[in-house]
């Protein structure tokens, strides 16, 4: 019989040691209830004890330590491998380990002998774990979804079925950038995620009228390699107004308009767990008012797409069922995931080779041209620089024109533009030194 908590190998031995005293001194009938307790304590059969007991209680060095298999080279090329692949978690991290320290090898980041390549590909998540250091991420909870409103009695409510085989069904939520007040006009982040890759876009956008959002839709609809077949989003009434509905019978007739149930967010659940992973995490709950920062945030937002798509490994849930309790542990759901691999290369496998579209080829070129490595690190200096910029003072006025792709899809938005000064590039400019700085130099 055992207890609860099992002891430690040290503790057992401090246990037997000041049992042993109490057991040489006892009688025959004493010694059975002692070798009774600490059966029952130690988990160790009754001969065992027995045999301990009549000798010294000491623990025996070993007669050949253990070899160690994975050293100081194998940590050094995990943090590099770790950071390249944004510090994710073993499980995600491990499978993809031989093709991600081959490219950093194309590109000059890691040197790598044979037999360092032989143990990264052997390696196992478990000793991955315990190898790493500890994790840098901090993280921060998401705000909670806007309220409803009539318009979702138009439009059905479902959760798109996780096995879902062609691209093109996103999942669309915004994240808010207005700190601790909501006070006045801010920035979102208008985020889609497609099911059946796990295919990701961001665009930043300056309020949330009809306006900048039917841009934002213009904008992340001509980036993706594949057709938009649905759009799902939540009950807010940004997505669900007569602006917006019009808009997409209008530009997209053939595509089909679907919502989350109300109270129900799993019904969105791989857009809300992103939320965090790929917009909260880089951004934090800052506020973020100002026409500079969205623009200068969207430059970003681009180098975003490339890294994610292209490099960061996915784990898609295939299958899930309920393991019940027993006398050791109690009953938990059990989730079942497949191999993780990243966004562009699921995309690649629901075509034939035959049939892959150019834009989907044109992915897969563009992604031997990038160095991982050097792309991550390219967007946390672009962090650096956009929290450099001033949020607006009190009174500012932006203009939410100057943060469109499209204004020539929007005419009093053109209009407005054309007597305007062009704007400056916000990839060329430096970052501003004071709350001085015009906003003008976006």
């Amino acid at each position: 019989m055992t207890t609860d908590e099992k002891m430690t190998l040290d503790e057992r031995y401090t246990y037997l040691r000041r049992m042993q005293r109490r057991y040489r001194r006892a009688d025959r009938q004493e010694k059975k209830q002692l070798l009774d307790e600490m059966e029952m304590h130690t988990g160790l059969h009754r001969k065992s004890l027995i045999r301990r007991l009549n000798q010294e209680i000491r623990r025996k060095p070993r007669c050949r330590e253990r070899d160690v298999t994975y050293g100081p080279d194998v940590d050094a090329a995990l943090r590099i491998l770790w950071e390249a692949f944004d510090y994710i978690c073993p499980e995600r991290f491990t499978p993809e380990l031989p093709a991600m320290a081959q490219r950093l090898m194309d590109h000059g980041e890691l040197q790598l002998g044979p037999r360092l390549q032989q143990q990264l590909r052997s390696i196992s998540i478990s000793t991955v774990r315990r190898h790493l250091p500890p994790n840098p991420l901090v993280h921060r909870r998401r705000k909670s979804p806007a309220p409803l409103n009539r318009h979702q009695q138009q439009l059905p409510a479902y959760r798109i079925p996780r096995d879902v085989a062609a691209a093109g069904h996103l999942e669309l939520d915004l994240v808010l950038h207005c700190g601790s007040s909501t006070a006045g006009e801010y920035m979102s982040t208008l985020q889609m995620i497609d099911v059946a890759t796990g295919w990701s876009g961001r665009r930043a956008i300056l309020g949330r009228s009809h306006l900048v959002i039917e841009d934002a839709f213009l904008v992340l609809f001509g980036r993706f390699p594949f057709c938009v077949k649905e759009v799902h989003p939540d009950n807010g009434s940004e997505f669900l107004n007569e602006h917006v509905l019009t808009f997409f019978q209008e530009l997209y007739p053939h595509m089909h308009c679907s919502r989350s149930r109300p109270h129900q967010p799993n019904d969105n659940r791989l857009v809300e767990q992103k939320n965090h992973t790929l917009v909260r995490y880089y951004l934090g709950d800052r506020r973020f008012d100002t026409v500079t920062q969205t623009r200068y945030l969207n430059t970003l937002y681009a180098q975003l797409d490339d890294f994610y798509n292209f490099f960061q490994p996915v784990m898609k849930q295939i299958d899930k069922y309920w393991v019940p309790a027993t006398s050791s542990r109690p009953a938990y759901l059990k989730r079942v995931h497949d191999t993780p691999r990243s966004p562009l290369a699921r995309l690649v496998e629901t075509y034939s080779e035959s049939e892959l579209p150019a834009a989907a080829q044109a992915c897969l070129d563009r992604r031997e041209t990038l160095n991982p490595l050097q792309l991550r690190r390219k967007i946390h200096q672009g962090l650096d620089h956009l929290f450099a910029y001033p949020n607006a003072l009190p009174g500012d006025v932006q203009d939410v024109f100057q943060t469109l792709a499209h204004p020539e899809h929007f005419p009093a938005a053109q209009a407005a533009l054309q007597d305007q000064e062009p704007e400056t590039d916000p990839e060329t400019e430096g970052p501003p030194t004071s709350r001085d700085t015009p906003e003008s130099t976006a």
